[in-house]
């Protein structure tokens, strides 16, 4: 399936952006800019089942082949964060970026999580009030954004995550220079996964007291993070 996507900037450099469950494009829009200030051309996509993407059989091969058929190959930077990341593992040999950024990726995630995950439905309803107070660094913009992408968000998407987590997502090694970065302050991955990816290959930093989405809880701790990365 071939993806909505949005560009910001006009660079020679592609960057590629993607976003996780229950969001889409938008919720890159201060990191994106930034990006595009730094001479990239940067590409956002809406995964299958979000945003202006169309809906489908979901599983990570699917969103995986999704980036494939939509992107450019060979970019210069990809970054993936949560179930973006998982995506963007699974298309990474095929896209060969020079760069992979993966942000708080769901790839071996907390069983109690897992086991919840049918419920993230309910926040297909979410108003201001929950977002906020489930997110009290987010500033107004981001919790306006996520308003919105919620409402074109297809939760179906959510009903398939405990049969993709019957087996661990965590890929084998890098495949291209890849760098991981943990939210300090989030419950999504399981702990010790940061010592193993170290194992695997990857290099590995955390972006201390934020949560699962940095980018938003701590802009600045999330950019300096990806100091030599971008």
């Amino acid at each position: 399936m071939r993806l909505h996507t949005h560009e910001w900037g006009t660079g020679d450099r592609i960057a590629v952006l993607v976003h996780g469950i229950m969001s889409d494009h938008r919720t890159w829009h201060r990191v994106a800019p930034v990006l595009a200030d730094k001479g990239y051309r940067v590409i956002g996509v809406d995964l299958r089942g979000h945003g202006a993407s169309g809906r489908g059989a979901y599983s990570p091969e699917t969103w995986a082949g999704d980036l494939v058929e939509t992107l450019p190959a060979r970019p210069e930077l990809v970054i993936g964060h949560s179930l973006g990341a998982m995506a963007l593992a699974g298309a990474a040999e095929r896209l060969a970026p020079a760069r992979a950024v993966y942000c708080d990726p769901a790839w071996d995630i907390r069983k109690e999580l897992v086991d919840a995950s049918v419920h993230f439905t309910v926040f297909k309803t979410a108003n201001r009030a929950m977002i906020s107070s489930l997110n009290p660094r987010w500033d107004e913009s981001d919790v306006d954004i996520e308003l919105a992408t919620l409402a074109d968000w297809d939760p179906a998407t959510a009903l398939v995550l405990p049969e993709i987590y019957s087996v661990s997502r965590t890929p084998a090694r890098p495949v291209v220079p890849s760098l991981v970065l943990l939210a300090g302050a989030s419950d999504l991955v399981r702990p010790g996964l940061g010592a193993e990816l170290v194992r695997r290959g990857f290099e590995v930093r955390t972006v201390e007291g934020a949560g699962h989405t940095p980018y938003r809880d701590d802009f600045d701790g999330f950019m300096g993070a990806l100091d030599g990365w971008v």
